[in-house]
């Protein structure tokens, strides 16, 4: 039973890590203009929303890729932090 309640926290914690590996992405992603369509079109004032959404699913899916190396750098100090 320990194996498995261990597995579960680990699991968490991964999960946690990628997604705030995926925030920063996101961020960094903003920061860089993707996402902003380009000078004279307009998709309307939905665009903007839609672009975030966009934007938050490209960086998760480059944090599960591999990403930058944040999540497993957060996920072991996340695991160190839990098992003190």
């Amino acid at each position: 039973a320990p194996v498995v309640a261990d597995s579960a926290r680990d699991a968490r914690l991964r999960d946690a890590a990628l997604r705030l590996e995926a925030g920063f992405l996101k961020g960094m992603l903003e920061s860089a203009g993707l996402g902003k369509p380009p000078a004279g079109l307009s998709g309307g004032a939905g665009e903007d929303q839609f672009a975030s959404f966009l934007l938050e699913a490209q960086a998760l899916r480059l944090a599960k890729a591999g990403g930058i190396g944040l999540a497993e750098s957060l996920f072991e100090a996340l695991k160190a932090r839990d098992a003190s």
